[in-house]
């Protein structure tokens, strides 16, 4: 399993012909929390003309919904969710507020400013993987560590936490894909004198090389 989404909430703006355009983006879950999070815009900028916006959840993106609130029809919402769709980011919702500035944009130049507007609100959340992972964890005499801690900086592997005790306890969290290949490095670097425990079996975020719990 692995899907694409955004690190959390961004936000961004441009003017156009006068008409101020924000573009927001939100991490989301569930289509109410997608619900709640527009109604949230609207009720920030009661004074805009236009709050359009789209949203996609779900890890095969099959909840889709998007409303053009007022501009003409296929100009904002539909462009918003175009954006998401290429952007292959799910579980995110994005509001586009327009302030309209008294010159007429067209239908062009609406489906341009609306695309623009999330585009920069996704660029401004930030890109992020979420992928199965798990966490692998390393016991070993104290003999062992530096042998370990070189294999894990040559395979860009991140040492979440070190525990030191009778014997040294590395834990990484790696991706489920991933582990079986980890585990056969390590004890092959070991000489067979590790033992490994597995936990915490689970959805992750994945920015870079590196694996998060939460974000």
């Amino acid at each position: 399993m692995s899907y694409i989404t955004i690190r959390g909430l961004g936000e961004d703006r441009f003017e156009e012909k006068k008409s101020e355009f924000i573009g927001y983006a939100k991490r989301v879950e569930t289509e109410e929390e997608a619900k709640a999070f527009i109604a949230e815009i609207k009720n920030m900028h009661k004074q805009a003309r236009h709050n359009c916006s789209a949203y996609i959840i779900g890890q095969n993106m099959n909840i889709q919904k998007y409303s053009d609130d007022g501009e003409p029809q296929g100009t904002a919402g539909i462009p918003i969710l175009e954006v998401l769709k290429k952007s292959r980011v799910t579980d995110c919702a994005i509001v586009v507020t327009r302030y309209f500035g008294g010159i007429l944009l067209g239908t062009g130049g609406l489906t341009r400013a609306y695309t623009k507007g999330a585009s920069i609100a996704i660029k401004a959340a930030g890109i992020v993987e979420k992928v199965d992972g798990i966490k692998l964890s390393f016991e070993m005499e104290y003999d062992l560590f530096g042998k370990i801690q070189h294999l894990c900086s040559q395979k860009n592997l991140h040492i979440e936490e070190t525990e030191y005790t009778d014997k040294v306890i590395v834990h990484i969290l790696s991706e489920k894909t991933l582990s079986e290949d980890i585990k056969n490095e390590m004890i092959e670097a070991a000489n067979g004198k590790i033992i490994i425990h597995e936990s915490e079996a689970g959805i992750y975020f994945k920015e870079g090389n590196r694996l998060y719990k939460e974000l």
